[in-house]
């Protein structure tokens, strides 16, 4: 490899590699759940990692047990106002684990946060040689440009006057938006202004593999999230009495009542759900089911109250996936596992748009041509004419 090449190799790595770190925590935003990697941003886990350092999150599918001494990331109810917490498991019982930060002196059970179960775990930080592999500074980084990100969004919206129109999550996607759609505008104005002097040669303009798989990934990323994002565990809370109780919620102990859960679909297109339960002591039903787009459905779980008296939070996991196939083939799917169903309906999509895109835009290399000579559109129809011949 020539030595002028290497700087700019090394730059094309790590611009990927800071994308592909970025949006990984990106994505564990959106889904609530750390991807890959994740940071704290108190000093509840000092020293082992200080406020902003960053660890290499491992999604729990791919860890088996909890063990004591694992540092996990747990779905809160009290600890931090609730929400995503990372603590060390410190002890465990036949209800759930102990845990507790490194820097603090008691265990949060010993407040109001109760036994924490595996539903509540999403992931465990990397360990190796029983010590967390930390990144420092990781989140300061990243709440640094957060911060940075908001401010623009602020001060861009009352520029314009548009309020919160352009701030938060959303915002950030109607601006990139905007911004794309300026970018392509100036691309197109300087394609035009220097089209005469551009080269007509095969080995220059972005490859049409490239554009595709670009699409492709967009395309089965959103119906991915569709799919897992509105997912994931729910709990019940539920007291066991000595006593029976009228009080929803109240059970006698070892008796079962009926709870009701609601699966909302807010998309268009149908999706088939599957519950399953994760704790003791909760029944639902077998089997898949389809909820229409735009609509609702109404499920009855059972629920039985632990033996011994006290507050407990029983979970049942919900997985839904896009009906674009047979209700009996993603149940065959999920029986495996629950993500092939995932990957089925992503190659679904993915596939064919693939294919046909390929064959609509050909092998040539997409780049601005001359004057002479029909239009990329043109040339597309034509494809299109000759595929559906």
């Amino acid at each position: 490899m020539p030595a002028t090449t290497l700087p700019h190799l090394l730059t094309v790595v790590l611009i990927i590699g800071l994308v592909g770190l970025g949006g990984t925590l990106v994505v564990g935003q959106a889904l609530d759940q750390p991807v890959v990697v994740s940071y704290v941003t108190t000093g509840s886990m000092a020293p082992t990692l200080d406020p902003g350092d960053g660890f290499v999150a491992v999604p729990t599918a791919l860890v088996g047990s909890i063990q004591t001494g694992d540092v996990v990331v747990f779905r809160a109810k009290s600890v931090g106002g609730g929400g995503l917490t990372t603590h060390r498991v410190v002890g465990e019982t036949n209800r759930g684990y102990l845990t507790q930060g490194d820097a603090n002196t008691v265990t949060d059970q010993s407040g109001t946060e109760p036994l924490v179960v595996d539903p509540q775990i999403v992931a465990v930080a990397l360990q190796i040689d029983d010590r967390v592999v930390a990144i420092p500074f990781l989140g300061t980084a990243v709440e640094t440009v957060r911060e940075t990100i908001v401010g623009l969004q602020r001060r861009l919206a009352t520029t314009v006057g548009l309020g919160t129109v352009l701030v938060g999550t959303r915002g950030l996607v109607y601006t990139l938006f905007a911004l794309s759609l300026l970018w392509s505008a100036a691309d197109a104005v300087r394609g035009t202004s220097r089209r005469r002097e551009r080269s007509r040669s095969r080995d220059t303009g972005t490859s049409t593999r490239l554009v595709l798989g670009v699409i492709v990934l967009v395309v089965t990323a959103s119906a991915t999230a569709a799919m897992v994002l509105p997912a994931g565990p729910y709990a019940f809370d539920v007291v066991s009495s000595a006593v029976g109780s009228e009080r929803p919620g109240v059970l006698e102990r070892g008796e079962t009542g009926p709870a009701t859960y609601v699966v909302r679909n807010g998309g268009i297109v149908p999706v088939v759900v599957f519950l399953t339960a994760a704790s003791d002591g909760v029944a639902v039903p077998e089997g898949g089911f389809e909820v229409g787009g735009r609509s609702f459905t109404e499920v009855t779980v059972g629920l039985t109250a632990p033996p011994e008296t006290g507050a407990y939070s029983l979970y049942l996991v919900e997985y839904r996936y896009l009906a674009v196939l047979p209700e009996s083939v993603l149940t065959a799917l999920f029986a495996v596992h629950p993500w092939l169903p995932i990957l089925a309906v992503n190659a679904l999509l993915g596939v064919p748009l693939y294919v046909i895109g390929y064959r609509l835009i050909g092998t040539d290399r997409i780049r601005v041509r001359s004057r002479t000579g029909p239009s990329r559109v043109r040339r597309s129809a034509a494809r299109l004419a000759w595929f559906l011949r």
